[in-house]
């Protein structure tokens, strides 16, 4: 490792915490060609900040280096807390590199600078090895390092990224992603969260269209990663990645000019001011991530604004007469090179974070040095997992728009406020297919991209329309249409149409016993509620019109508890007639030899022949009579006659089951199944649209209609 690294920033003290940041982000790496002693690696440069178009610290650690300068000058001002022991530190600059954390490290575990009474004191816990680690920043936030047999002496004061990789993955579900890309960091940061997203993305139905990954010092992977993107056909790009490495990311973007990506982030880089610039912000505009709950500090913002101010004007008196003393500061007169520094101070997401780990330490070491032997210790200070698991969600206008807190139950963790954030298009692999298609899978493709492709002859796609009539209905439920209508058995009918459509789904799949009773009884007892519905609105409609001749009140013996009696009868008859055939003779799988000799049919054996004749015969029965009914009340004087429209629907469901009869005796096999399907779908189609598209028609377009005058025909005069 060369030379021992010498630290930034070091105070001499009883005890003596060590820390890394890389508060600058390059360093000069020595030639390894083992001919001479290795130089020491060397910072090149600090970051460079595009939005002051200078060279300056790295805002975000040299911030955490101040916070632990802060907070052990506080703990030795303190006399509650280790008092009498005086706090040291040294503070290694990293370089944003491995080898010079590498090489700090190792001079931190050596000590050779320390005295031999101070490594004595830490010796009673850690012991030669277990040196105690507390770490404060996104880097120390892997899963992997939960592992206690792996990492026995580390400690962080940051939330794992098992919850921030499960919580974005819940947000891109929440806002109706399904087709998303991913970037991050080719490091065990980067990795482990990345993995944690895909997992819960793959759990979630969510599909990832791409997932690369680069590292700061490799350009070419970079490259690589902008030309995934620039190809790809996800709008939203799910980015696991440092802030440096978010830097290089978004320089790539801009001078590509690829735009328009809804940008999800990790706690890395998503609350970085030093990010934007009016050419970034067309990239990261609008984008969503998680950050940790801001804590104010109190003191730090006066402590470390008054030293930079001093380090940031170094301004100085002339030599001379005083009359002549002028004040030298011609290098600083632009005071907006402060503006990021200074709006960057009360953002102390991860400053907070040091600040708790250095109060860590000085507790856990007040509770050694004031413990007795022949007592119980305490060795470790325990943080409620509420302080370090829960996260801000942040949208790119440095705005909190949400919460994520792994601490409460799953339906009480996530909340949400969409109506706050910048909004980007839809990212979705395939749109819904249309009604009238169907989904084809792409092959090699995961399964959210698909072809929408027509349905097959014979085959229609499950848009029912039904429920979208039930909503309207129960919108407009006061209107004169719905209530002369018999709202009440109009519910119903929806209701039991919905059941009828339902019900050719049990005709799907390996015949069983179960399978096959339920298949018939189903469909029979469905579509006697359903005509049972009609009958009785058509006796209504019947009824009304005869109770408006003098001295006839028919209306009493046909009212609203009659009605659900009449319809509650009917099914129940229908009940009985099932619980007779599966009691006599049920249905059951069968193995049909008869019609291939190559090949053996599994299908339903109706069981009793006449217990299925039975059950169609009693639903025909009861068209006949609402039929019957419906054609003598199709010239009532009512504008709105829903006779007429039943009449309709009773023809077109006879002539349905009554050509299914031949259609079934002499279809084979397997294809007796689909002519039932047929049927029960076309009948139950035929009563939908009949009866219910005339009354969605004049609600949505011919609202001027929809009064009670005009419904009772009091507007027109008519001649019958």
């Amino acid at each position: 490792m060369g030379d021992p690294k010498y630290p930034l920033l070091s105070k001499d003290g009883e005890i003596i915490i060590g820390a890394l940041f890389a508060i600058r982000s390059k360093e000069t790496l020595p030639s390894f060609e083992f001919a001479q002693k290795p130089q020491a690696l060397s910072c090149s440069r600090f970051v460079v900040l595009k939005a002051l178009d200078q060279i300056i610290v790295n805002l975000r650690d040299f911030r955490m280096a101040q916070i632990m300068v802060f907070a052990i000058e506080e703990i030795n001002r303190s006399e509650s807390l280790l008092p009498n022991v005086s706090i040291g530190y040294r503070i290694y600059d990293t370089c944003g590199s491995r080898q010079s954390a590498m090489s700090a490290t190792m001079r931190l575990m050596n000590g050779q600078e320390f005295a031999a009474e101070n490594k004595l004191i830490l010796s009673r816990t850690t012991g030669p090895f277990k040196i105690p680690v507390v770490s404060s920043t996104t880097k120390a936030s892997c899963e992997c390092l939960s592992n206690r047999k792996d990492y026995p002496s580390f400690f962080r004061t940051i939330a794992s990224d098992y919850h921030q990789g499960r919580a974005l993955a819940y947000i891109v579900k929440h806002l109706g992603w399904s087709w998303v890309g991913a970037v991050n960091s080719d490091n065990d940061y980067g990795n482990n969260v990345m993995s944690i997203f895909l997992n819960t993305a793959q759990k979630e139905e969510i599909c990832v269209e791409y997932s690369v990954k680069f590292y700061r010092t490799e350009p070419e992977k970079l490259k690589k990663v902008v030309e995934t993107i620039k190809k790809s056909t996800a709008k939203v790009i799910v980015a696991f990645v440092s802030l440096i490495e978010m830097d290089l990311l978004t320089e790539q973007l801009n001078i590509q000019n690829i735009t328009g990506f809804q940008l999800i982030g990790g706690e890395g880089w998503i609350t970085a001011k030093s990010l934007i610039t009016p050419n970034s912000f067309l990239v990261l505009g609008g984008s969503l991530g998680f950050a940790f709950r801001k804590i104010n500090i109190e003191g730090f913002s006066d402590y470390v604004i008054k030293s930079f101010w001093d380090t940031a004007f170094p301004c100085s008196k002339t030599e001379g007469n005083s009359s002549q003393d002028t004040l030298i500061c011609s290098r600083y007169q632009d005071l907006l090179t402060l503006k990021n520094y200074n709006e960057d101070v009360p953002e102390q997401r991860y400053a907070s974070n040091v600040y708790k780990a250095v109060y860590a330490v000085a507790h856990s070491l007040h509770s050694l040095l004031n413990c007795k032997e022949q007592a119980g210790c305490e060795k470790s200070l325990t943080i409620q997992p509420k302080r370090v698991s829960t996260y801000v969600f942040i949208s790119f206008q440095f705005k909190p728009v949400g919460y994520f807190d792994a601490s409460l139950p799953p339906d009480q963790s996530f909340m949400l406020k969409t109506e706050n954030i910048i909004w980007k298009p839809r990212s979705v692999c395939s749109e819904s297919c249309p009604p009238g298609t169907r989904k084809a899978a792409q092959k090699g493709r995961p399964v959210c991209c698909y072809d929408c492709i027509p349905c097959a002859e014979g085959e229609i796609s499950n848009e029912t329309g039904n429920l979208q009539s039930i909503s309207l209905f129960q919108k407009k439920m006061e209107t004169p249409i719905v209530k002369a209508n018999n709202s009440e058995l109009s519910f119903l009918l929806l209701f039991s149409l919905t059941l009828c459509f339902l019900c050719s789904l049990t005709f799907i799949g390996r015949p069983t016993e179960w399978s096959c009773m339920l298949r018939h009884t189903a469909f029979g007892i469905t579509f006697v509620l359903c005509i049972s519905c009609v009958l009785g609105k058509t006796i209504v409609v019947l009824m009304a019109f005869k109770a408006t001749l003098p001295g006839i009140n028919v209306m009493k013996w046909f009212g609203p508890p009659q009605q659900r009696l009449s319809v509650l009868a009917f099914t129940l008859i229908q009940v009985l007639i099932c619980l007779l055939w599966l009691t006599i003779s049920p249905p059951f799988p069968h193995k049909n030899i008869k019609y291939y000799k190559e090949k053996i049919i599994l299908e339903c054996s109706l069981g009793s022949t006449l217990g299925f004749w039975a059950v169609l015969g009693y639903i025909g029965l009861l068209a006949v009579l609402c039929f019957i009914f419906a054609f003598l009340a199709r010239t009532l004087p009512d504008n709105f006659n829903e006779a007429k429209f039943i009449t309709f629907s009773m023809l077109i469901f006879c002539a349905v089951w009554i050509t299914f009869i031949p259609a079934y005796v002499s279809s084979p096999g397997k294809f007796t199944v689909a002519v039932e399907i047929f049927a029960i779908l076309a009948s139950s189609f035929g009563l939908l649209f009949c009866i219910f598209a005339p009354k969605c028609y004049m609600i949505l377009f011919k609202s001027d209609q929809n009064t009670k005058q005009h419904v009772m025909g009091k507007t027109t005069c008519k001649s019958y």
